[in-house]
C-alpha cells in the first residue's frame, strides 16, 4: 500500500520472524508517508463479505447484509502477497484472531 517494496513497510512473516505484531512506526512510511498500512494486523472493514459487481467499479460495496466483514492489509505471521491492497478476505464479527485490528487515523489539525 503505496510502496514498492513490501519488505521496507509492512510487518509480515519473513519481516516479523513469526514474533507477533509490532509497535506502529518500526518501519518506513510508504510513498504517501503513512506507517503501517499493510502487514502487521488485518484491518476490519465496514463491508460486508460477498461478490462485487461485473465490470468496473470504484470503490465497489459489498452486499448490504451478510455474515463476515471484509478483511484487509495482510498481518504479521502470513505472506508478502497478502499484504497487497487488493486481497480481501473475510472474519467474522463476533470471533477474536490475534491477526486481526482496526486503524485509528486522526485527521491533520484535529485534536
Amino acid at each position: 500500500a503505496g510502496s514498492k517494496s513490501v519488505d521496507e513497510v509492512a510487518w509480515y512473516t519473513e519481516t516479523t520472524n513469526d514474533s507477533g505484531a509490532k509497535e506502529v512506526g518500526g518501519l518506513k512510511a510508504n510513498d504517501l508517508g503513512l506507517y503501517d498500512m499493510s502487514g502487521n494486523v488485518y484491518e476490519w472493514c465496514q463491508d460486508w463479505y460477498g461478490t462485487y459487481p461485473g465490470g468496473i467499479a470504484i470503490d465497489p460495496q459489498g452486499p448490504a447484509t451478510g455474515s463476515g466483514r471484509v478483511i484487509r492489509g495482510g498481518d504479521w505471521d502470513g505472506s508478502a502477497g497478502g499484504c497487497r491492497s487488493a486481497v480481501r478476505i473475510y472474519g467474522y464479527p463476533g470471533n477474536r484472531n490475534y491477526g486481526v485490528g482496526f486503524r485509528v487515523v486522526l485527521a491533520p489539525g484535529q485534536p
